[in-house]
């Protein structure tokens, strides 16, 4: 079953017929194929004949032994001589030297080029050198709150958006598990094969890793501390409490790599007064909160950060680019910029004391600009505006169209 990921298609469809070639990245199974095909509907409703249409996936063994060389000369038999082809390469980063012939056809013939990826070799070195200039990338990410609830109800009666809220936390949404009614134990089983491909094929093969112990430890921490502020040296100490060594600069290779299979995103902390980017004390969020429960179990107490998660990547959708926010009297959770315009955003599972509505208020309060500022929350009586603080259900920001004051 195929179900419309209509704000994608429209986003990338803007471009059809555009000099770029259009590159499609995210984690394993988050849809991109999907969306691909989607692509190739909308030319045909457009009237595009399917003769002009070539769809090669490179995930197939069909393509296993398959050089760069073979494929161009592939490709360019099956060229239409009169009219421009539209060429669709999925999981292109299996074609070693992919970016060369991509930029060849494109330069040599009349074609409309869009390619998908799940590694960092979709962001490389040598796409700048072959494709500088003439490639849009768009992050292709796991279904949004929206598109759950989408996906959920063409087989499941749904309830309030409030209350799918926490089913959505729990099972995360990854596209495959959410076109059947699944239990959450056939969901984490199907989320962890899709981790353990990715880790396998993207990191420990394609890097050479032999102590995959190792990689593994520094996954479980990363996954065990989501939201949380720290460093290879704090991953390095835990270790060597466990009688594990694993010097810093091992962690942060590890690190980077789970970043370039693009299962961990990181958000780096953002000095307000200083205006400037800093170093040190980042955080880290998960691709998708199934990750963290399929791989260390479901744990109830995870959920505020797993709230966290959700917000975190709901803002990237909507192509903000997001800090934690550093004030001399604490942090922000999330400073979301995109152009000329920002967000500040506070999340909290509720807010059960004073003490912390004097928290998550005041250092919103200390901000003295005029932009929007949120606290979002899973109190069902949610709402409001305190001095010019937006409070808001997590459930209802995500689902808002347009987040303004």
């Amino acid at each position: 079953m195929m179900i419309d990921r209509s704000d994608y298609v429209k986003k990338i469809t803007a471009f059809t017929d555009a000099p770029f070639v259009k590159i499609l990245t995210g984690v394993r199974r988050c849809g991109k194929s999907t969306i691909l095909q989607m692509i190739v509907d909308a030319l045909k409703n457009r009237g595009v004949p399917q003769e002009r249409i070539l769809f090669y996936r490179f995930d197939s063994m069909e393509y296993e032994d398959m050089t760069a060389k073979q494929l161009y000369e592939e490709i360019k038999s099956r060229l239409s001589p009169a009219e421009r082809t539209y060429l669709f390469l999925d999981e292109v980063q299996e074609i070693d030297g992919w970016e060369k012939l991509v930029n060849s056809v494109q330069m040599d013939f009349d074609v409309d080029i869009y390619v998908t990826g799940s590694n960092s070799r979709m962001m490389s070195s040598e796409i700048q050198t072959y494709l500088t200039g003439r490639y849009i990338a768009f992050r292709i990410y796991t279904l949004s709150f929206a598109e759950y609830l989408t996906f959920r109800g063409t087989h499941t009666p749904l309830q309030s958006p409030r209350s799918e809220l926490a089913n959505y936390l729990r099972t995360g949404g990854f596209p495959a598990t959410h076109t059947r009614p699944y239990t959450d134990d056939e969901i984490y089983t199907i989320v962890r094969d899709i981790y353990q491909s990715t880790v396998f094929s993207d990191i420990v093969k394609r890097n050479q890793i032999n102590k995959i112990d190792q990689l593994e430890r520094v996954v479980k921490f990363a996954f065990d501390n989501v939201g949380k502020t720290f460093s290879a040296k704090s991953v390095s100490d835990y270790l060597k409490a466990e009688n594990r060594r694993l010097d810093n600069e091992t962690v942060y290779g590890y690190l980077e790599k789970l970043e370039k299979a693009y299962l961990l995103h990181r958000c780096s902390r953002y000095d307000l007064q200083g205006k400037e980017l800093l170093k040190t004390q980042e955080k880290f969020y998960l691709a998708d909160s199934a990750l963290r429960y399929s791989v260390l179990g479901y744990q109830p107490q995870s959920a505020a950060a797993m709230l966290e998660n959700v917000v975190y990547l709901e803002l990237c959708r909507r192509g903000y680019t997001v800090n934690i926010g550093k004030t001399s009297v604490g942090e922000i959770d999330f400073v979301a910029t995109r152009q000329n315009d920002r967000l500040y955003v506070q999340v909290t599972k509720e807010i059960g004391s004073e003490e912390t509505e004097r928290r998550e208020y005041g250092r919103l309060l200390e901000l003295r600009d005029n932009y929007p500022k949120y606290v979002l929350t899973t109190d069902d009586f949610a709402g409001g505006n305190y001095r010019g603080i937006r409070t808001m259900h997590v459930a209802d920001f995500l689902l808002e169209k347009e987040l303004t004051i």
